[in-house]
């Protein structure tokens, strides 16, 4: 038995700055927010009252990443899986179920500390989505709010374990990532998915990241969102962490560039959704088609 994950719900993420990334989120992502009573900013990009929490804090990081199952029954479910296999859990205080729109919500840690939080029965205004500067929609839905790369370092081993054998992620695809070049030492990173048809709503890496977080990503349903997306970010000045391109395993066409609490966001387009029935699983050795050097980030 394993934990009936559906999709990654939101993320919640540290700034110094709440004020950057209410300008960050509206003007260069397209993304609604509203003002939250803890003093930070709910993120809205469809129908939902947020898919990313920003909190005010003393540093500029990933806090938690936020997983749905459907209802309250398997909730339970999924509260005696993890006391079976002796996960440690705390529940959410009726506060923290306010800020996150939830019914319900547990946290807990994975094996190097990366905070997870189970969640189900998301409230709604029905306030209708309406971008600031025009995008026209992101891809959600039953996929989710997008994926998250999440930084395992030395404990690879174990948070792969624990991703699929406690929480019940299932492999899309594997890279082992060469920094220093072929000769060198390898990092792997294994892309995961839940109960839904993205390719990945997780990835996990071998590799550390002071911001708690490698990258995130949001999808739009097409190229000239993403190219209008690139226009914003020129203009507003923000760091580009990865040229266009496309990759290789889910044929993302997107850029990456920095957030304000330091980890990076990828925002692509793609019109593939695999078929978990015949999908083979396999190792990639390039990252990308063409395109997306990630030297830019390093300049």
């Amino acid at each position: 038995m394993t934990i009936d994950i559906r999709s990654l719900a939101y993320l919640v993420a540290e700034t110094t700055d709440v004020a950057a990334w209410k300008n960050y989120a509206e003007n260069v992502v397209g993304a609604m927010t509203a003002p939250t009573a803890e003093g930070g900013l709910h993120v809205k990009i469809d129908e939902r009252q947020q898919r990313m929490v920003i909190r005010k804090g003393d540093n500029n990081r990933l806090a938690a990443s936020g997983w749905e199952v459907l209802g309250p029954k398997q909730f339970a479910a999924a509260k005696a899986h993890l006391e079976s296999k002796g996960v440690a859990f705390t529940a959410g205080s009726k506060e923290d179920c306010a800020l996150r729109c939830v019914q319900e919500m547990i946290a807990f840690k994975d094996p190097v500390g990366n905070v997870l939080e189970l969640v189900w029965g998301f409230k709604s205004d029905f306030v209708h989505f309406n971008s600031p500067v025009g995008v026209s929609r992101f891809v959600t839905g039953d996929q989710g709010m997008g994926h998250v790369v999440l930084p395992l370092a030395e404990h690879f081993a174990a948070g792969k374990k624990f991703y699929e054998e406690v929480l019940g992620f299932e492999m899309s695809d594997i890279m082992n990532f060469m920094p220093a070049g072929p000769d060198g030492p390898s990092l792997p990173i294994h892309f995961m998915h839940c109960q839904n048809s993205r390719h990945h709503s997780l990835a996990i890496a071998a590799m550390p990241s002071a911001a708690g977080c490698i990258h995130m990503m949001f999808e739009v349903p097409d190229m000239p969102e993403v190219g209008r997306a690139y226009d914003r970010m020129l203009a507003h000045k923000v760091k580009l962490t990865a040229t266009l391109g496309q990759h290789t395993n889910d044929k993302m066409i997107s850029f990456y560039m920095k957030t304000p609490s330091g980890f990076d966001l990828e925002y692509g387009y793609c019109d593939y959704t695999p078929d978990w029935n015949s999908h083979a699983v396999h190792e990639f050795t390039k990252v990308s088609l063409w395109g997306h050097d990630f030297s830019v980030g390093f300049q």
